[in-house]
């Protein structure tokens, strides 16, 4: 597998991403296989599009005692209500939803985080009133 550097972050990824779409709907067996395959081929990035509660406790079940090898990109600004997906501007809703992100993946932190769901200008002003601290590891 190649890596590339993420900007000035020190972050190595690996030119393959998993995207989770398919991980929704299929059962912890299904999520740990395709982990054990992308740690097996040295993908390390994983993208969280999906606010899905079930999802995201199957990944973190998945992820024990692996976690540092993977990078995690989660999508701020997406929660789950009332069974579906949800795009919130509300900073309540932000961090509750985030705060049960970080509880199902079974970790204190993700490496990226994007505010999702960018239509116009007007949603890059103030998303959400966040404030978004960028580190470098090892710093």
């Amino acid at each position: 597998m190649e890596y590339r550097k993420l900007g000035r972050t020190g972050l190595l990824v690996s030119e393959i991403g998993m995207g989770c779409e398919g991980f929704v709907g299929k059962p912890y067996s299904e999520v740990e296989k395709m982990v054990d395959a992308m740690e097996a081929g040295g993908v390390n990035c994983i993208d969280l599009y999906t606010p899905n509660p079930e999802f995201r406790s199957n990944l973190g079940h998945a992820l024990r005692g692996r976690r540092e090898k993977f990078i995690l990109q989660a999508h701020l600004c997406t929660i789950w209500k009332d069974g579906q997906y949800k795009r919130t501007r509300d900073l309540a809703e932000v961090r509750e939803g985030f705060d049960d992100q970080l509880h199902r993946l079974e970790t204190d932190h993700v490496e990226i985080g994007m505010i999702h769901y960018v239509d116009s200008m007007a949603d890059t002003g103030k998303p959400c009133g966040i404030r978004v601290c960028w580190t470098t590891p090892g710093n």
